[in-house]
């Protein structure tokens, strides 16, 4: 099956959040259920999935994770959506040394 690192879309608060589940359509309900009481995505219910990124294994997916996330800057997000090769160098760079 493997995991996915997701990024996701709220237009009524303009702003991204990142994560990985290893089931996308099941975290999206969840983000826009209210899920997550304590989370940057609660009290909103209309998150889109704008970008995923399929990991082989949930090391790969966390390390991938946690790269996007110190980047902190709203247009390396929107440069993931827009060219496929930073992805497909992430998922290089973070290849699980066990494959």
């Amino acid at each position: 099956m493997g995991f996915f690192v997701y990024i996701i879309y709220s237009g009524s608060r303009d702003s991204y959040y990142i994560g990985q589940t290893q089931d996308l359509e099941e975290r999206l309900n969840q983000h826009n259920t209210g899920y997550f009481k304590n989370s940057h995505t609660h009290g909103t219910i209309d998150w889109k999935l704008v970008h995923s990124i399929h990991c082989s294994s949930r090391k790969q997916a966390v390390n991938i994770e946690i790269h996007i996330k110190r980047a902190r800057k709203r247009k390396y997000l929107e440069d993931l959506q827009q060219y496929p090769e930073i992805t497909q160098k992430l998922i290089i760079q973070y290849q699980d040394e066990n494959q």
